[in-house]
């Protein structure tokens, strides 16, 4: 097998989240919120993340429940791509 010809592909990251803005073209931030254990306490609390995510279509609106996944830098903020709508906000 010749060095360098890597045939499986690393599986990239991916998160759920809800739209919180769609204000620019072709980008919309992405809320992600996260259920984690307090380290003393035991109890569950909720930390919550904002990415920027690259929407090609521009199809994403406030409040849809969507898929992004990890990829290239786009932008100086932007590493996050939208791989699909899972539900569509009301």
């Amino acid at each position: 097998m010749e060095q360098g010809m890597n045939t499986d592909k690393k599986s990239r990251r991916t998160l759920i989240g809800t739209v919180a803005s769609d204000k620019m073209e072709k980008t919309v931030v992405v809320k992600v919120v996260r259920r984690v254990q307090h380290p003393i306490y035991g109890k569950y609390i909720q930390r919550q993340k904002k990415y920027m995510a690259h929407d090609v279509e521009n199809s994403c609106r406030i409040g849809d429940k969507i898929l992004i996944e990890e990829y290239r830098p786009l932008s100086r903020r932007k590493r996050w791509v939208v791989k699909g709508i899972l539900e569509k906000a009301l």
